[in-house]
């Protein structure tokens, strides 16, 4: 119960003020609706973004759930990426590289040498992808690095709505709604939307334990972002993270599973702090991260 308490207390610290009602965020806390899970790590509170971060075991394996607020999120989410067709970059040198990060995570899966594999309606040979994310479409500060034409796109898109979750659409379709971010991974990544279970049942991958990156969204402002590690137990499954949002976020619009096992991470900068602060992964380069600014 005490815990319970301590946790409510540093919600309500972290409600948004606002000048005026037309001007106010949505609550923080209406959208918050499980208790703490666990030890409340960090907790960051400014007029534009705030976020806790707190760990629990899950199946034997150490997790961490993040829940953000964030202003405007069309400009204080942004993308870092290695240099096209020629790089990946571990993710600290992408949080020291925007210098404004408060808050990342891994971003999208990629194709490489050590990881060739394309879908098959890609045109061309694995080669012509090397360093670059997976995805049909690819925008970055809203110019466009890869458009396949004929091959729907599944992953993210950040737009002036927040972010969306994409779920097979045509790249013109995808296109009009005026992306300035695109993350993605494989076409079977949507979790859930509404609540309702989007993962194949025949896809083995689902099963796999493994260390793991997940984004939901509550709405245009709230976001909670899901890490869980691979240490002791080999990490864990898509499934079990799906029961864990179905269990406790019912209401969350979407659930997404970004890339995962080594490539995953989560770093933050603490109230005050200039040093990065690694809390899980960030041993694997990357092809692109998701960084969440003041």
């Amino acid at each position: 119960m005490k815990k319970f308490f301590s946790c409510l207390l540093i919600w309500f610290l972290m409600i948004p003020m606002a000048a005026s009602a037309e001007e106010e965020p949505v609550h923080f806390v209406q959208n918050a609706e499980s208790d703490c899970f666990g030890k409340m790590v960090v907790a960051y509170d400014t007029p534009t973004l705030k976020y806790t971060i707190e760990t629990f075991l899950m199946n034997g394996e150490r997790c961490y759930l993040t829940r953000i607020w964030i202003k405007d999120p069309a400009t204080q989410i942004r993308k870092v990426t290695g240099k096209w067709k020629k790089s990946l970059e571990f993710p600290k040198t992408f949080a020291t590289k925007l210098s404004e990060t408060k808050l990342l995570i891994n971003g999208s899966g990629y194709v490489s040498p050590q990881f060739p594999e394309i879908p098959d309606n890609y045109p061309g040979e694995s080669k012509d992808y090397f360093y670059t994310p997976l995805g049909s479409l690819t925008v970055t500060d809203g110019e466009v690095f890869r458009n396949l034409e004929g091959v729907p796109y599944y992953g993210l898109i950040l737009n002036d709505d927040g972010l969306q979750m994409i779920t097979g659409d045509d790249n013109e379709n995808v296109l009009a709604m005026k992306p300035i971010q695109t993350w993605s991974f494989y076409t079977t990544c949507p979790m859930l939307r509404n609540n309702k279970n989007l993962l194949p049942e025949d896809w083995a991958f689902a099963d796999r334990r493994a260390a793991r990156t997940c984004v939901a969204r509550l709405d245009k402002h709230n976001y909670l972002l899901f890490n869980a590690r691979e240490d002791t137990k080999g990490g864990i499954s898509l499934r079990r993270v799906l029961v864990f949002f179905r269990d406790n976020f019912p209401k969350a619009e979407w659930v997404y599973n970004l890339d995962g096992g080594p490539s995953s991470a989560l770093l933050c900068r603490e109230q005050g702090q200039k040093k990065v602060r690694t809390l899980m992964g960030g041993g694997a380069k990357d092809a692109d991260c998701m960084a969440f600014v003041e």
